[in-house]
């Protein structure tokens, strides 16, 4: 099978079950920024040194690609292949979130990304889950979406930040507090 297709040089793409979009459409536009925050888990994974966190890492990883597909299959298209974002999904997302705060002192300020340079990737994963959530948002305001997906990427996004301060704490490097 080649990488290369050459159905997309006309600037189109194809969705799961053939139907064919703008390249520049707000589905292309938030799943392609959930590929984008996939390469940045990757790029943190890659760089984490606990067995835990490389391994929540490569979950992330995976559970991203289901986004994805979700977010490539308009929501009327049913598919037996497509796994679907469930609630149970962020649910897993809650429970990480509570474990790795246990080890965190709580905050009293704001922080800004950074510290380790580990922390610093996670920092800006989250910021790019932000923003794949604020599309599938605005995606919801014309199309059938998953709601299911939009509450794993607002999890996801506070997950990143716990896991940047574990980072940190790791590291031994104090978070950078905001001075206003």
């Amino acid at each position: 099978m080649k990488i290369y297709t050459k159905t997309g040089d006309r600037g189109e793409t194809s969705l799961y079950g053939g139907q064919r979009v703008p390249k520049d459409a707000i589905r292309i536009e938030a799943y392609g920024t959930v590929d984008e925050l996939n390469a940045l888990v990757g790029i943190a994974g890659s760089e984490a040194r606990d067995p835990d966190l490389r391994r929540v890492l490569a979950e992330i990883q995976s559970r991203l690609f289901d986004v994805g597909a979700d977010l490539a299959t308009p929501h009327s298209g049913k598919s037996a292949t497509v796994t679907r974002i469930q609630d149970a999904d962020a649910q897993a997302l809650e429970q990480l979130i509570d474990k790795a705060e246990q080890d965190l002192t709580p905050l009293k300020t704001f922080i800004l990304p950074g510290g380790s340079p580990l922390a610093a990737k996670l920092h800006l994963a989250r910021t790019v889950c932000r923003r794949a959530e604020r599309l599938v948002v605005r995606l919801s305001h014309t199309e059938e979406t998953n709601a299911a997906v939009v509450v794993f990427l607002n999890r996801l996004s506070d997950l990143l930040f716990v896991l940047a301060r574990e980072a940190n704490r790791q590291a031994n490097i104090d978070d950078v507090q905001w001075k206003p």
